[in-house]
C-alpha cells in the first residue's frame, strides 16, 4: 500500500521536483561567485554586441514555414489514417481542401511580414 502509493506520479514528481531544487542549492552554494560585469545580466547574444534594431533579422517568414510545415505533416498523418471507404474518403477530401485554404494563407503571395 506504501510503495503504491510513494510510486504515484504526483508523489514522484513531488520527489524529483524536491531532489532537483536540492542539487540546484547545493551547485549554488559551491560554485564561484563572479566579478560583477554590466553584461552579465544581457540576453545571450554568443559574445557579440547587437546590432543596431534596424539591421536586426526578422523570422517571421521562419515561422510561417515552420506553422505550413507543422500542418502538412498533421495532414498527412490524418489523411494516412482514414479508413478506406467512399464516404469517408469524401471527408478526407474536404478535409485537405481546408489544409489546402491554410496553406495558401499561409504562403499568401505579397503580403507584408514586418
Amino acid at each position: 500500500m506504501i510503495a503504491r502509493i510513494l510510486l504515484s506520479p504526483p508523489v514522484a514528481f513531488a520527489f524529483f521536483l524536491l531532489l532537483a531544487y536540492g542539487i540546484y542549492s547545493l551547485g549554488g552554494r559551491i560554485a564561484a561567485t563572479g566579478e560583477h560585469h554590466e553584461d552579465k545580466y544581457l540576453t545571450y547574444t554568443g559574445g557579440e554586441t547587437l546590432p543596431p534594431p534596424a539591421s536586426r533579422l526578422s523570422y517571421h517568414a521562419f515561422f510561417r514555414l515552420a506553422l505550413m510545415f507543422g500542418i502538412l505533416h498533421v495532414a498527412a498523418l490524418v489523411v494516412s489514417t482514414v479508413p478506406s471507404g467512399l464516404p469517408v474518403q469524401y471527408i478526407a477530401l474536404i478535409y485537405l481542401v481546408g489544409i489546402g485554404v491554410s496553406v495558401g494563407v499561409l504562403v499568401g503571395k505579397g503580403v507584408d511580414t514586418s
